[in-house]
This record gives C-alpha cells, structure tokens and sequence, in this order.
C-alpha cells in the first residue's frame, strides 16, 4: 500500500467518522430541534447574537484551531507514523465527541462556560478550581500569543517589539469587549478559510508535482518511535499533538458559538464537524512533516515549527506560500489569544452574574485580565510553557468526565466519553509522573500510577454518578 493511499485512508476515516460516529453521538445525546436556543431567549447584541450557519461554522474552526493543528501534528510527525492514527482515531472517537457534547451541554445551560459545565456535574469544589485554572490558562494562552507574533514582526520590520506588542493588545481588547458579530464574526471566516486554503494548497502541490506522500511509512512503522532523541511514542505524543486529535482548550471556546446557535440540529456541523475539519488540517501536517523531509532527523534539524512551516510553504507554493506562511504564524496566533481573553471575560461574567449589554460592565472584568496578561508579557514563559500541553489535556481529561455524568444521570450511552475519559486519564498522569518536568519516575511504574488512577476515578464515577446532587434543570435557555 502507498503512502497516497495510506494519507486517502485516513482523510476518509475522518470524513465517516463524522458521518456515521457523529450520528452515532448524536443519538446519544438526543438533540431536540424544538428546544429553544440561549439566543432566542436571551439576545444582548453582544455575545447572544444570532449568526448565520456558514459564520459559526469557520468562526468555531478557527476558535479552536488557529496554529495547533499546524505546529502540533508537526512536532508529533518526529514520532513517526503513529501520528496519522493518533489524529484520525483520536479526533474521531475522543476529540470530535469531547467538543460536540461539551458545546451541546453548555446549549442547554443557556451557553454556559466551561467552569459552569464542569461544576454542575461534577461539584462545587471541582467548579471553583476549575474556574481559577482556567482564567489563568486563557490568559496564559492570551499572552503567549502576543509575544510570539510581536517577535516576529519585529524580525520582519524596524518597528520595536514593545509597539508591536501594544498594537496586538488594542485589538485583543477590541475584540473582547466589542460585540461578535462587529470584529469576530466578520474576519474569522476569512482567516479560517485562509487556515484551510494553506492546508489543501500544500497537500494539492504535493500531489501536482509528484513528489513522494508519505514515502516511508509501511505497517510496521506505525508501531515504532521515529523519534531523534529516542522518546517513546507513549504517552508523549498524546500530549504533544492536542488539537487536531483532542484538547481541553476547545471546551472553553464552543459556549462562545453556543449563544449564537439557533437550532439544536447545528450541533453535529459545528461542534462534532468543526473538530473533524481540524483533524484533516493535523493530518494534512503531519502528511507534510513526514513526506517533505528525508528523515525525523531532517526535519527536527529544520528548526522550531514555524521555520518549517515557512520551508515547507515556499517550496511548494513560492511567493504565495510565503505570503500564506507569514500570515499563518502572524494572524492564527493572534485569533486564538482575542478568543482566549473574550472566554475569560465571559467565564467572569457567568460567575458573577454580569450583564454584559452595558460596555463599562464588559470593561470592568476584562480590564484586570489584561493587566495580569501584559504583566505576563514581561516574564520568561519556558517554564511554564513546558506545562501548557499537559494542562491542555488535563483540561480535555476533566471535561469528559463531566460529560460521562452528564449521560450517566440521564441513562444514556455514557461509554462513548467515559471510555476517551479513562484512556486520557492515564495519558496525563502516566505523562506527569514520567516526564522531568513531572516526577520524573521511570515509564513502567509511571504507567501503572496512571491506570490505577484511571480506575479509581472510573469507580468514583459509577459510585457517585448518580447520586450527586442533580445539576439544575436545563434551562429552555
């Protein structure tokens, strides 16, 4: 079998996986098309603002896309072809359902943020942690994306990064307080598209001038690390690619499309769809990872993943891939941190019961997020960046468990989060106890913490699934 044919495999995995898996959940969740939507009863003109299909659709893409489908499955591509299964497999039955019933569940709490989903499934002391863990992790993200692209613009221009960095904060604080529909909704399809054009342009020259796909993947690659520096394919790469197969920092940003929704039946295409859409851009990069450089070596010695996006976006697609590749590591970057600070202001308002019709009110709760994210500006973030992707998926982990006890109360097929829920649990504590930023233990005793964990949480779930306080009444938002 060719590697073409293996990349065509996988593309059309992902796409039956929406197709049939996506009804599947679907199903499960029972979606009720006469249910009303938070914005039919609950419209401010700010974040309640009805949108049009085809807007939410690109807008939730590149809400929970920007750059990680691209730099994520890049550095995933040293492990190997392992990859390609993590991010067709991972998307389909953990990724994709992980974003469609968590936006499905904050639709029927009337757009809730993540914290709230969290809290009325799985208590009030979960819902406080998680609230202060997730400001602090959406302005993380927030800052890091200013600094990554002010650098490079800098690189580019005469202009100092302390202009450029001022000039990126103004617009994130235009599109936090502003409504979404005036800047989000307006550029965020362009950019999406611009996301999706890049990902088929490169996959399409490759295809046009012949030059090999995936020439050195057979099946027994699938099973063995590539990796230069001999890393194990587990768990490592399950941290490392996140978006693209499943990330917690999705679950923060599907409430934002959920006030906008008009009909429950939207769910599948923009929750279940857009993950899938991400899916084929982390494959398309992966593809791209493995079959543009000659070995792991090579591409590890390229440099950091947005060299290797310029490298690989020139080669194929000169002057226009120069253009597509410096628009690509400027604007997506920046189109995650706007959305990373507007979730924040709306996590704060839902905690505080804030209307948010009124802009001083916006002002009020976005103004202390974005001293404490300049402040971040000023500090090195290689320490705590180190633990970005853990708490990433740390986040995805929590977020399933909320959802299987959402379906459990409710006598539904709870397995279909339950099962990613208990795999992803012992991926981040196997991860943290074996990684030198963690614990530090070896890989066997490291793995074994992780499944005892996995159980212990697994016989809590079905200890208390059902006897903990019901979460209120889902509400006819």
């Amino acid at each position: 079998m060719s590697g073409t044919l293996y990349f065509f495999a996988c593309l059309a995995l992902l796409v039956l996986g929406y197709a049939v898996y996506g009804t599947f959940v679907e199903k499960v969740f029972k979606i009720d098309p006469k249910r009303l939507t938070p914005v039919s009863t609950k419209a401010d003109g700010m974040d309640y603002v009805v949108l049009p299909g085809w807007k939410i659709f690109f807008i939730q893409l590149l809400n929970i896309a920007g750059l990680g489908p691209v730099f994520g499955p890049i550095v995933g591509a040293l492990y190997g072809p392992a990859a390609l299964l993590w991010v067709v497999f991972g998307c389909i039955f953990a990724g994709a359902v992980h974003d469609f019933i968590a936006g499905m569940i904050s639709l029927r709490y009337g757009g809730a943020s993540y914290p709230e989903v969290i809290g009325r499934n799985l208590g009030k002391g979960i819902r406080s942690f998680m609230e202060g863990y997730t400001i602090l992790f959406l302005i993380l993200v927030g800052a890091v994306f200013v600094t990554g692209p002010a650098a490079l613009l800098t690189s580019m221009t005469d202009i100092p990064l302390g202009v450029w960095s001022a000039i990126i904060f103004i617009y994130y604080i235009c599109a936090t307080i502003l409504p979404i529909d005036m800047i989000i909704g307006r550029i965020y399809p362009f950019f999406a598209v611009l996301l999706l054009f890049m990902a088929f342009g490169l996959i399409g020259a490759m295809l046009f001038t012949g030059m090999p796909i995936l020439p050195h993947v057979d099946l027994q690659s699938f099973f063995a690390s590539t990796h230069p520096d001999g890393l194990p394919i587990w768990p490592g790469l399950f941290i490392v690619i996140a978006c693209g197969a499943i990330s917690g920092f999705h679950a923060t940003q599907s409430p934002m499309m959920a006030r906008c929704m008009v009909n429950e039946k939207q769910g599948r295409k923009f929750f279940y769809g857009a993950m899938i859409a991400e899916g084929v851009i982390g494959l398309i990069w992966v593809t791209l990872g493995l079959s543009f450089y000659e070995s792991p070596e090579a591409l590890a010695a390229a440099g950091p993943a947005p060299v290797v996006v310029k490298d690989i976006s020139i080669s194929l697609l000169g002057s226009v891939g120069g253009i597509l590749a410096i628009l690509g590591v400027v604007v997506l970057p920046i189109s995650t941190g706007d959305t990373a600070f507007r979730s924040a202001r709306m996590l704060l308002a839902d905690r505080f019961k804030m209307s948010q019709e009124k802009i001083f009110s916006r002002i009020k709760l976005a103004l202390p997020l974005f001293v404490v994210g300049i402040a971040l500006t000023f500090i090195d973030f290689n320490a705590i960046w180190r633990y970005f992707g853990w708490a990433n998926q740390t986040m995805a982990c929590v977020c399933l468990w909320a959802c299987s006890v959402y379906l459990h109360r409710r006598n539904r097929f709870h397995w279909v989060t339950t099962l990613p829920a208990f795999f992803m649990t012992v991926v981040v504590v196997a991860f943290i106890c074996n990684a030198p930023i963690g614990l530090n233990l070896s890989m066997t005793p490291s793995t074994i913490i992780g499944l005892i964990a996995a159980c212990a949480i697994t016989v809590l779930f079905f200890k208390r699934g059902h006897t903990m306080p019901d979460d209120p009444e889902e509400q006819q938002a």
